[in-house]
């Protein structure tokens, strides 16, 4: 009798254990502080990666950029295309791209034959909280072929759909092999 008493003891200490740890992981888990970011949306420049073609002539690159945008509203869907997203709109793009070339010895805003400007997916915040934080890739054509300067770089920047613009970012100078 006096074991079973026993057994009983440890059984409820054991559930009593338990029902404790979970409290504490649970609170530990409600009181972590969640990431909050401004909600204009905020860029870094992480690096540019070159590509070249089967010629050994650099043709596309990758830009890869880091953001964090608080209220999470990145992005751009296949129906964004009225409004302030009209195709005829400044923001029909969301991701912007400023190409400059080294001429004598100084960078010149150069309008490439085809834009470098692009449209984000919408990205989607996970949770409750919508500060959202991650990496972005755009692969791009760089290399101007109507140009004879082989040294280029870019300025980036972003929009969420409530047209906030993010900071501008700049890439280091490229030199591009263009033959």
């Amino acid at each position: 009798m006096l074991e079973l008493l026993i057994v009983n003891l440890m059984k409820k200490k054991s559930i009593l254990s338990t029902s404790f740890l979970f409290l504490i992981v649970s609170l530990f888990y409600s009181c972590t502080k969640q990431e909050k970011f401004p909600n204009e949306p905020h860029i870094e420049y992480i690096s540019f990666t070159k590509i070249q073609n089967s010629s050994g002539i650099d043709d596309k690159g990758v830009l890869k950029i880091s953001f964090t945008d608080g209220d999470g509203d990145i992005g751009l869907s296949n129906e964004d295309t009225t409004g302030s997203f009209d195709k005829n709109s400044i923001y029909y793009y969301n991701f912007f791209i400023t190409y400059y070339e080294k001429q004598h010895g100084q960078f010149v805003v150069v309008l490439p034959p085809v834009t470098f400007n692009s449209r984000i997916p919408v990205i989607k915040s996970i949770g409750n909280n919508n500060s959202i934080k991650g990496e972005i890739e755009i692969e791009m054509l760089f290399n101007n072929p109507f140009s004879v300067y082989d040294t280029i770089k870019f300025d980036a920047s972003i929009a969420d759909r409530a047209l906030h613009v993010s900071n501008v970012i700049s890439v280091p100078e490229i030199i591009v092999k263009k033959h």
